[in-house]
């Protein structure tokens, strides 16, 4: 499974952002995919996630109510970011996994290139 990001960039406190993430290859064997991020000088978090069916949602407690994933009717999810605060600032990486371990880093499968976002005050 390929994971191609995009969508990030700079935003006002309080802005909005809308990632996608479009997977390619063996999608069919995807059971989830996740958004995770990193900022500079911290591991790598869990943001949320979506099953590949389009049901169930899990959120990581700093972003419920703000973030919302979703999944079109093709191969991309989305990562709506709203009410963004400069803490939000990190690279966001969407990341596929074919079974359920978990939701931690080490869970996920495939990973892809990161899109920066920047919360500015």
């Amino acid at each position: 499974v390929q994971l191609q990001a995009s969508g990030g960039g700079l935003v006002q406190t309080e802005g909005s952002l809308r990632l996608s993430c479009t997977a390619s290859g063996r999608t069919f064997s995807t059971y989830a995919l996740g958004w995770f991020r990193q900022a500079p000088g911290k591991e790598r978090e869990f943001v949320a996630v979506i099953l590949w069916s389009g049901g169930p949602t899990y959120y990581a407690d700093h972003v419920k109510g703000r973030f919302t994933i979703s999944r079109d009717n093709r191969n991309t999810v989305y990562l709506q970011m709203n009410s963004l605060k400069p803490e939000d600032t990190a690279v966001y990486s969407c990341a596929a996994t074919s079974t359920y371990r978990g939701w931690r880093n080490e869970d996920f499968d495939y990973w892809g290139q990161g899109t920066q976002v920047t919360v500015s005050s």
